[in-house]
């Protein structure tokens, strides 16, 4: 890493200075951005700054090469002023009021945390502040799908190439819009076998599936990415649930002849509420309300498992219900409820909903509360995962407002 001089610089007016940052960072390479933000802070008047993504496990947060090397190079999520920033998505100040630690969110996906210094950090400097965030985490987005600096900081380890095929097809952890959010973590990180989840938004519609591939090796790594492509080709043709489904398992018949596939695949209308789901073998998902969980609610007769080309010829059944304002569903994979720790104890279906609800009455916004949920999971395995382990949270709030 090149250490530069913290040099005295004159305050500039701070009008302009984020357009400069992002004119700068068209033509450098993800190595230089963290140094650009540095001096683009420098300008503005703070002592300087240190941005810092998490890792893929959202265990730590990792510092990126930048001109003054941070004190530490990885930050503990849960015990830490950084951390704190992170896990509520609100600035934090520390005690000496001379260091803020500002979210860096790109829509409502959480990357990581700004560090800035400054001798005064007053309000207009802190509001300053967030907006270098905001930025910062844009330019990271815009770079991160094909620089591998970026992508390799976020790795605490080697990553199988069954789990670089699964994750090259992976939307963002987190979505959403005013009306909705959606978040899913997958675990195991690094080694994932036959899981994957999508998700994504149209202007009245969130789309959900989650995919869990027999076997835990390469085929059912590319099993699982088929079956995305199938999903999104499908519906970005105008396809309805009722195509999607013979469309994946068409796939499976054809190429992927060894291998079955059950999966949860769904539409939430952002308008009136309306859930519908094909089941194919799956979990059923999990209806929250008021804090609890509303026993049986999405429970139906699922449809067979995808790969027997049965679905080719008879047509899987769209199941239907109407949401409330507020509700949360929770897809999740049998690698979640059937994890069981060195003792033998399963982690269920009851442990799982009473994280998410404890998460929820705690106040964590959703991607929090998976986060929670899967760390409580992989402790009770004692981190030894012997089978993917995915979760998707919807939460539709239209009282909102906007779209």
């Amino acid at each position: 890493m090149t250490h530069e001089p913290a040099e005295a610089l004159p305050m500039e007016p701070r009008e302009g200075l984020l357009s400069d940052l992002i004119a700068d960072a068209r033509l450098v390479a993800g190595q230089a951005l963290a140094g650009l933000v540095w001096r683009t802070g420098r300008r503005g008047g703070l002592d300087g700054t240190r941005v810092y993504v998490t890792d893929l496990q959202q265990i730590g947060l990792v510092a990126l090469p930048q001109p003054v090397s941070a004190d530490e190079a990885v930050l503990d999520i849960d015990g830490s002023l950084a951390g704190l920033a992170y896990r509520s998505q609100r600035t934090q100040r520390s005690r000496d009021g001379g260091t803020i630690w500002v979210p860096m969110i790109d829509g409502i996906e959480r990357l990581g945390v700004l560090m800035a210094t400054a001798p005064d950090l007053d309000d207009d400097l802190i509001a300053w502040c967030e907006a270098l965030a905001g930025v910062t985490a844009l330019l990271l987005v815009s770079k991160s799908s094909h620089n591998d600096l970026l992508v390799e900081t976020e790795r605490r380890r080697r990553m199988t190439v069954q789990g670089e095929l699964v994750w090259a097809f992976l939307p963002p952890r987190t979505i959403g819009t005013a009306r909705v959010t959606s978040s899913a973590v997958l675990e195991p990180a690094y080694d994932i076998g036959g899981d994957a989840f999508d998700h994504s938004l149209t202007q009245d519609a969130l789309h959900l599936t989650l995919l869990d591939s027999m076997g835990h090796d390469l085929a059912s790594g590319g099993a699982s990415a088929a079956g995305l492509a199938a999903c999104r080709a499908t519906r970005r043709s105008g396809g309805t649930l009722a195509d999607i489904v013979p469309a994946i398992d068409g796939i499976l018949d054809k190429w992927f002849t060894d291998r079955l596939m059950t999966a949860v695949i769904a539409n939430l209308n952002l308008l009136d509420g309306t859930f519908a789901w094909v089941n194919c073998g799956h979990p059923p998902p999990l209806l929250i309300r008021d804090g609890q969980v509303l026993p049986r609610m999405l429970e139906r007769e699922p449809d067979l498992p995808l790969g027997w080309a049965f679905h080719t010829t008879s047509p899987p059944t769209v199941h239907r219900t109407r949401l409330q304002p507020g509700d949360r569903v929770l897809l999740y994979s049998d690698g979640i409820t059937e994890a069981r720790s060195t003792r033998g104890d399963l982690f269920g279906e009851d442990r799982l909903a009473d994280t998410v609800i404890r998460a929820t009455a705690a106040g964590d916004p959703a991607p929090e509360a998976l986060r929670r949920l899967l760390h409580e999971l992989l402790r009770h395995q004692d981190h030894r995962l012997r089978d993917d382990a995915t979760i998707v949270l919807a939460e539709w709030h239209p009282g909102s407002g906007g779209s």
